[in-house]
C-alpha cells in the first residue's frame, strides 16, 4: 500500500479516537479540574512514548528539544481551551465547533505568509465547512462561552498544524514528538498549581480511565501519525481529514452520553466525507489517466 494511502487511514481511525474522546473527556472531568486531567494525560503520553520512540529519545539533542518547545506551546493552547470548552457546552457541539480549523488554516496562510492554495483544497474546506455547518446549527443556535473556548482553541490548533507542517519539511519530528508532550505536561502542571480546585487524586474511576484512554488513543497514537504524515500532506489535507472527527463525536456523544442525532448528521456527514475525497483526488492527473485509457 502507499505510503500516503496508509497515513490516510491511520489518521481516518485517529479522528475516530479523537472524536470519541470528546464524551470521554466530558464524562471525566465531570468538576474537577481541566489541568490536572491534562496534566495526567500527557504525563502518561510522554511515558508510552518514550518506551515506544527510545532510539530516538537518546538521539535528543538541544534542537530537537527546541522545536518540541515550538510546536508544544500551540497544540497546549488548542487542547487546554477545548476542554475548557467541554466544560460548558456539550461534547457534539465542541468536536463540530472544532472543525473550524479546516478553514482557519488556509486564511492564516494566506494572512502571514502571502501565500495562496489549490482551488481544490478551498473547494473541500468550504464544502466540508458547509457540511460542519449543517451538523452543528439547530433551530436557535448560540455562540456561549464553551463556544468562544472551542473557537479559539481550532485557531491555536490550525497555528499548530502549520507549524508542524513548516518543521517536518526540515527534519525528523519523530525526535521533537517526547520533548513537545513533556513541554505539555509541564504547562498544565503549572496551571494546575495555579488551580485552588484542583484535586490531585481524584476517586473516580471515570477520571482514570479518561485519562488512559486519552493519553494513548488521543494523545500518543493521533499526534504521532499526525506530525508524521505532514511529511507527506499538508497541514489543509490533514485539517480537512480531521473533519470525520465531528462525526465520530456526533455518533460518540449519542451512544456515550446519549445526546440527540438527526439527518443533519447524516446529510453533513456527507458533505464532509465528499469534501475528503475533494482534497485527495489528482484532477488533471486523473484526466491524462482517462485519455491514456481511451487512446
Amino acid at each position: 500500500m502507499e505510503k500516503k494511502r496508509l497515513l490516510l487511514i491511520l489518521l481516518i481511525i485517529g479522528t475516530a479516537f479523537w472524536g470519541i474522546s470528546y464524551s470521554i473527556t466530558k464524562m471525566a472531568i465531570g468538576d474537577y479540574s481541566p489541568a490536572t486531567f491534562l496534566f495526567y494525560r500527557f504525563l502518561l503520553a510522554v511515558i508510552v512514548l518514550t518506551l515506544i520512540f527510545w532510539k530516538y529519545v537518546r538521539e535528543t539533542n538541544l534542537e530537537a528539544i527546541k522545536t518540541g518547545a515550538i510546536l508544544a506551546i500551540p497544540m497546549f493552547l488548542g487542547i487546554h481551551l477545548q476542554t475548557i470548552g467541554l466544560k460548558h457546552t456539550n461534547a457534539s457541539q465542541c468536536s463540530f465547533i472544532a472543525g473550524l480549523t479546516v478553514i482557519i488554516i488556509p486564511l492564516l496562510k494566506l494572512a502571514i505568509y502571502k501565500t495562496n492554495t489549490s482551488l481544490k483544497i478551498w473547494v473541500a474546506a468550504l464544502t466540508a465547512l458547509t457540511g460542519l455547518f449543517i451538523i452543528a446549527i439547530k433551530e436557535k443556535f448560540e455562540i456561549n462561552i464553551g463556544d468562544l473556548y472551542t473557537i479559539a482553541g481550532a485557531f491555536a490548533f490550525a497555528v499548530y498544524l502549520i507549524t508542524v507542517e513548516k518543521h517536518s519539511a526540515l527534519k525528523n519530528l519523530l525526535y521533537s514528538i517526547v520533548p513537545m508532550f513533556a513541554f505539555c505536561a509541564l504547562f498544565t502542571f503549572c496551571i494546575a498549581l495555579t488551580d485552588s480546585h484542583a484535586d490531585w487524586l481524584p476517586k473516580n474511576n471515570t477520571f482514570w480511565l479518561g485519562v488512559v484512554y486519552c493519553a494513548l488513543f488521543s494523545t500518543a497514537y493521533m499526534y504521532t501519525v499526525s506530525n508524521i504524515s505532514q511529511r507527506y500532506l499538508s497541514a489543509e489535507r490533514v485539517a480537512v481529514i480531521y473533519l470525520f472527527e465531528p462525526v465520530f463525536g456526533a455518533i460518540g456523544a449519542f451512544f456515550i452520553l446519549g445526546e440527540n442525532l438527526g439527518w443533519r448528521l447524516l446529510l453533513g456527514g456527507t458533505l464532509i466525507f465528499s469534501a475528503t475525497i475533494i482534497s485527495e483526488v489528482n484532477f488533471k492527473t486523473d484526466k491524462l489517466k482517462l485519455l491514456v485509457k481511451k487512446n
